[in-house]
């Protein structure tokens, strides 16, 4: 199968050149040349995506693991990356995935008929892009989205939404939900770890909540020494309640020693708190902890009763006291995101899986 296909969201320069405007690095290509992110490339004076249909794996995971808690709660969701990114966070937790720089590392077939056939199969809710940033394989995840949209498959972004102004209207036109990795609050450590800009993640943020319908929730992975001052906490959580307003999640997942960042110690439990508890201060009313294991942290709350309307334990649900329209059964008070009638059974498994081969029409 033909894994190059026209990208789109590109023009010459008057150099010769074509810059890449699929996200803000903008990569300028001679011919021949491939952008930071590996996959997309100058051929034949265009630029071309090179894994379209390539995955580097499937894997069926609890919704609450991309992570999205108010999003169709307990359900399975039908996982895959390609390989590539257009970060360089040195502390990348998927570097196998994201850091590949062989064709070796997305060699499963995946077309989006097959993928759309093997999540019906499984009865997965959703289909999400994941274990690498879908903002370098646009074109594949686009298309898939589609196929997932005319089967009734909802679609998951897993992201830093770093990618440019036109690109953005089109990939999040396509997606129903999305988990927005928010890496820390200041320039300095977008620079310094990520080789990219913070305004350019806000700018994405703002023009989710004012623009679209998908829902959405943030993750700010905390790092010890890095983005884990009181005041970044502060700053970070007060720009959110006003730009975003106070139903948007935020995740707080705590940092394990990895990829280039090997001398780090792990998030201690209590900085995990210490976030929450600000980011709860300023007026966030849904804020979780991950990578870590704790019950009470990780349950969703009524904002008016503080009734405890769903129980997490890692990815196991336990109490469900929503409504059919997802208010609180206690007092009434609507709970923001989208959820089903009853919640999904999946539990916290995670079972690697083998697309099927598409089913021809008759």
């Amino acid at each position: 199968m033909q894994s190059i296909v026209d990208g789109r969201y590109w023009h010459h320069l008057t150099d010769g050149r074509i810059q890449c405007d699929v996200c803000p690095r903008y990569c300028k290509l001679g011919e021949g040349q491939r952008g930071l992110c590996f996959v997309r490339a100058r051929q034949n004076d265009q630029v071309v995506l090179t894994t379209w249909g390539r995955s580097s794996g499937f894997c069926i995971d609890p919704v609450e693991k991309k992570p999205l808690n108010h999003f169709l709660p307990g359900s399975p969701v039908l996982s895959f990356g390609t390989a590539g990114c257009n970060l360089t966070c040195k502390f990348c937790q998927n570097h196998e995935i994201s850091k590949a720089r062989q064709m070796d590392a997305v060699g499963s077939l995946a077309t989006p008929d097959m993928i759309v056939q093997t999540a019906k199969q499984w009865g997965c809710s959703a289909v999400a892009f994941t274990y690498n940033d879908p903002v370098i394989f646009l074109e594949y995840a686009v298309d898939v989205a589609k196929a997932c949209r005319a089967a009734g498959i909802k679609t998951i972004a897993v992201t830093a939404g770093y990618i440019g102004p036109e690109a953005r209207v089109e990939f999040f036109r396509h997606m129903d939900a999305a988990n927005v990795d928010l890496k820390g609050f200041t320039e300095a450590f977008y620079h310094k770890l990520c080789s990219a800009h913070l305004e350019d993640v806000l700018e994405t943020l703002v023009y989710l909540k004012r623009e679209t319908g998908v829902w959405f929730e943030l993750t700010n992975l905390i790092i010890p020494g890095e983005n884990d001052g009181d005041d970044e906490f502060d700053a970070m959580t007060r720009w959110i309640m006003a730009h975003l307003g106070p139903d948007v999640p935020l995740h707080f997942s705590a940092f394990h020693p990895d990829w280039k960042m090997m001398d780090m110690p792990r998030t201690p439990a209590t900085t995990l708190t210490r976030a929450r508890d600000i980011a709860r201060q300023n007026g966030l009313r849904y804020v979780y902890v991950g990578n870590v294991h704790d019950h009470a942290a990780s349950s969703t709350y009524c904002h008016h009763c503080q009734s405890r309307l769903i129980g997490r334990d890692w990815y196991e649900l336990s109490d469900w006291k929503l409504d059919e329209q997802g208010n609180c059964s206690e007092c009434g008070t609507a709970c923001a995101g989208v959820f089903a009638a009853q919640p999904g059974q999946w539990g916290r498994k995670r079972q690697p899986v083998r697309l099927l081969p598409a089913r021809r029409a008759t």
